[in-house]
């Protein structure tokens, strides 16, 4: 029996999805759940597994389409289920009218036979390589099946990058002759326009008087004909007699051909131009989705940004002291854990930060749950996991949980459901250098804070009541709120909060 799998919505109100890879092909026997190919999101790639047990019977949709939910995608041979109608039935001589057909209803009953007849189209190799390396290799252009690994049984980046190698300099020289062509092709239009242009502005006469009703030479006027210059066969009272046709036409005449001219004069320009350099590349996918998100949020929400600078002295003595302990747990600890405990603390503190404003209710939603977000770069975008319950959670269990939804999100394997519900987004800036930014707010939250480098700068420090210049670690701070809900006072209490946390890490040993 065929069964007709249709893609499923494989996150939560997702409407379409690229069909990035099949791993099945036509023939194949594949089991319950077993994924059958890899479709991307708006936020993450997943798989897409068999919802029965038979054979691959057709792929409705190509590598790298566009599919909505609800589409059927991949057609499936159910095995020990009756065809309907009697068509299970052994082959009559009707079935050399449908050969073809026939041919394939019969390939799933004899798997064996065909195994050992054509080993070399039924046996299909399973490519072992991570999402970001299967990433590159689309990017590229290269069929990773063809790829020989070069270490244990994986593909890795360099053997994609060796194999687009060996066929790079064809497709140079064929891009460069593609790039002749098109040039020579611009300048023979180019040539050819001009040519037009020229006999039309030829076409004028050029006489001393001319006869014409009072509305052609008002038309004429206004048009900036000059009535001496229109050509004309008719004559009235022996002059020279142009209508207000006549004018009309001549005066769309000339103006398409002063049109032709520019544009002429255009192409020639653009073929003379050298080839720049440059490529393209759809819209599309999470790079569409952030752009859309940042948009709405961006002329939705009235956005402040409120600036400031910690010292952080203790909390670069503090991580120094914990990052070898850490090491011991196989947990790297970064600073990223201290900022997001803190900040779970300071919204503690001040619970009117911790808030989203429901617009379709007219209700502002205050929470009493402390879910962070980190925002992370990836090859797609930026992503933001989200580690809950901060609050409740210890120095070392944020850092592992952070560091685990992290590096899954830079290899596109984090699930939808690990991106939301977040109540407030940090987003470093600091680890790739800048001090100072202005965050968009991830909606539906009410603020992002932005951390800057950590630098070392002169500062005066007071000690027994004298006061010193000493070179402090200094973060810097840019905290953006909705100006709807939140006032430059609340945001200067959150942050003094914040603050008085990286200040003082000890402090968050009572959180």
């Amino acid at each position: 029996m065929v069964r007709e799998f249709e893609l499923p919505d494989v996150g939560e109100g997702v409407a379409e999805g690229e069909l990035l890879r099949w791993q099945v092909e036509p023939g194949d026997s594949v089991s319950e759940d077993q994924p059958v190919a890899e479709v991307e999101t708006d936020k993450a790639v997943v798989d897409v597994p068999s919802p029965v047990d038979g054979v691959v019977e057709e792929l409705r949709a190509a590598e790298g389409e566009i599919v909505p939910v609800g589409d059927v995608i991949i057609v499936f041979r159910v095995e020990g289920e009756d065809e309907p109608d009697g068509t299970e039935t052994a082959p009559t001589d009707d079935t050399t009218a449908d050969s073809g057909h026939q041919t394939d209803e019969e390939a799933p009953t004899q798997p064996a036979e065909d195994a050992q007849s054509e080993p070399a189209v039924t046996q299909r190799v399973q490519v072992a390589a991570p999402p970001s390396v299967r990433r590159l290799a689309r990017e590229l252009g290269v069929d990773i099946s063809s790829i020989a690994d070069s270490s244990l049984g994986r593909i890795t980046e360099s053997d994609v990058r060796a194999h687009a190698n060996t066929d790079s300099h064809s497709s140079s020289q064929e891009q460069s002759n593609q790039q002749t062509a098109a040039a020579e092709r611009q300048k023979q239009q180019a040539t050819s326009t001009q040519s037009v242009s020229s006999v039309q502005a030829r076409e004028t006469a050029d006489r001393e008087t001319t006869v014409a009703v009072p509305k052609t030479r008002h038309v004429a006027a206004k048009e900036g004909i000059d009535l001496d210059t229109v050509p004309t066969d008719e004559r009235k009272d022996g002059e020279p007699f142009v209508t207000l046709e006549t004018v009309q036409e001549y005066a769309e005449a000339q103006q398409q051909a002063q049109k032709t001219d520019r544009e002429a004069v255009a192409e020639r320009a653009a073929a003379d131009e050298p080839a720049r350099p440059e490529s393209r590349k759809p819209y599309k996918g999470i790079r569409q989705t952030i752009g859309s998100a940042m948009t709405s949020s961006k002329y939705t929400a009235p956005h402040v940004t409120h600036q400031d600078e910690v010292d952080v002295t203790a909390l670069v003595d503090a991580r120094s002291t914990l990052r070898q302990e850490a090491e011991e747990h196989d947990i790297r600890l970064t600073y990223m854990p201290f900022v997001m405990k803190a900040c779970a603390a300071a919204l503690q503190e001040n619970p009117q930060v911790n808030i989203s404003l429901d617009e379709a209710n007219e209700e502002i939603v205050e929470k009493q749950y402390y879910n962070i977000g980190v925002a992370t770069a990836t090859d797609d975008g930026l992503l933001v996991p989200v580690v809950e319950d901060v609050d409740a959670k210890g120095l070392l269990e944020v850092a592992s949980e952070t560091n685990e939804k992290t590096q899954r999100a830079r290899e596109r394997s984090l699930s939808p459901e690990e991106m939301r519900g977040g109540t407030f987004t940090i987003s470093n800036i600091g680890g790739i250098g800048g001090e100072y930014g202005t965050p968009i707010i991830n909606q539906p939250e009410s603020a992002i804070l932005a951390l800057g480098e950590i630098k070392k700068k002169p500062r005066v420090v007071e000690a027994d009541g004298e006061e010193t210049i000493e070179p402090r670690h200094v973060m810097t701070l840019s905290l953006s709120f909705d100006h709807r809900v939140l006032d430059g006072a609340d945001a200067a209490r959150f942050t003094n909060s914040v603050q008085k946390y990286l200040r003082n890490p000890n402090l968050l040993l009572l959180e």
